[in-house]
């Protein structure tokens, strides 16, 4: 396999470089959806593409036993070099051309899967959405086992070692609006000043204590209030929170406590305050089927020296609805070393681009001692 593998390696560097040239935001994937059903189609998959959203599926074989890979596609927005533009600061690129390294592969190697293997290629990770799109898309009905990957910055894997699953926490976007009243500034007490309820809000949420042996937090991120006339009570107020917790039912507990919160909060400033769930993912589901094959296929590719224990993050993914929504998927996310700095979603984030290598040879060999299960 890893001499299939150095026939291509420069296909490979060439599709990476394209995708991270050509980097394209969530639900906006318009040529990098075109570019990878190219690249399936020559490598003798049949696609499939929808008329409603970005993102492209390739299928190769047949049979009741179905395992998949999946890889997400958007960038991010962020300024880079004094211009905003969409940036591959977390990695999909990488994660896309190892999908498609694997079809290369298999091709190379002569693989032929004996079962069905599907190649999911997801739009808006970064939106939260882009799962729950696919789900209702059913491109996830009838597989068996689903595989992802994902870089892992450097505190967490260096280059050269890989783990067989990363337990992602579950993570939370609240928005929120504030309605008091507005007043003179030499009056205020015929107002009602969001400011000061926003205030009282960032104390009582600081105040929230969960399980100390369950990584949670919830911290306010944006807030904004007021207009130039520094003599005017404002009384409208737009924030936003980010909640994190490992586990789902801690999550479900801290938002209950911030609810109970805010009610709390609007009836001793008799304000209004309303609160939206914008994104909301997840907590890791991992299989230990899933998990074990990835395992074994480090092993067999790096050494077992080089295979690292479950990473443990309190990053989100919205590859976890996938098992959560579908209680019979076995699922685990191939978490990848690669000196990643100075970290993930930072516009200049960069890695050891070699490392690409070990994932595709990680993946294929995943798929294929999955099918050789999948046939007992």
């Amino acid at each position: 396999m890893k001499q299939a593998l150095k026939q291509i390696e420069k296909d490979i560097f060439a599709v990476f470089d394209h995708l991270h040239c050509h980097a394209e935001i969530s639900w906006e994937e318009v040529q990098t959806t075109k570019f990878i059903k190219e690249q399936l189609e020559k490598e003798g998959y049949h696609t499939h593409t929808f008329e409603d959203c970005t993102g492209v599926i390739g299928e190769i074989g047949e049979g009741d036993f179905t395992v998949a890979l999946r890889a997400d596609m958007d960038a991010l927005w962020q300024e880079k070099d004094g211009k905003w533009q969409a940036v591959h600061s977390c990695g999909h690129d990488s994660h896309s051309t190892m999908a498609l390294g694997v079809v290369k592969l298999f091709n190379r190697m002569g693989y032929k899967p004996p079962g069905k293997l599907k190649v999911i290629f997801q739009p808006a990770e970064e939106k939260g959405a882009g799962a729950l799109k696919m789900l209702e898309k059913k491109v996830i009905d009838g597989v068996d086992f689903l595989y992802g990957v994902h870089l892992r910055p450097i505190q967490e894997l260096r280059s050269g070692y890989a783990s067989p699953s990363i337990c992602h926490g579950a993570s939370q976007t609240v928005t929120g609006v504030i309605k008091g009243v507005s007043a003179h500034g030499a009056r205020p007490h015929l107002g009602i000043n969001v400011i000061e309820v926003g205030s009282s809000l960032i104390q009582e949420i600081g105040k929230i204590h969960m399980d100390p042996q369950v990584p949670a937090s919830i911290k306010m991120t944006a807030f904004h209030a007021g207009g130039p006339n520094a003599n005017v009570i404002p009384d409208r107020a737009e924030f936003t929170l980010d909640l994190r917790a490992q586990n789902n039912d801690v999550m479900n507990e801290l938002e209950y406590k911030l609810t109970q919160i805010a009610e709390g909060l609007s009836a001793i400033y008799d304000a209004d305050i309303k609160l939206k769930s914008e994104i909301k993912l997840p907590a890791a589901q991992v299989d230990p089927t899933a998990q074990e094959m990835m395992e074994h296929a480090i092993i067999e590719v790096m050494g077992q020296d080089c295979c690292a224990p479950p990473v443990i993050t309190s990053g989100g993914e919205d590859f976890h609805f996938y098992s959560l929504m579908k209680e019979d998927l076995k699922t685990t996310m191939l978490g990848l070393g690669c000196d990643l700095t100075p970290g993930l979603h930072h516009p200049d984030m960069t890695f050891n681009k070699d490392d690409i290598l070990n994932g595709v040879l990680i993946l294929a060999s995943t798929v294929m001692k999955t099918f050789e299960r999948g046939k007992k």
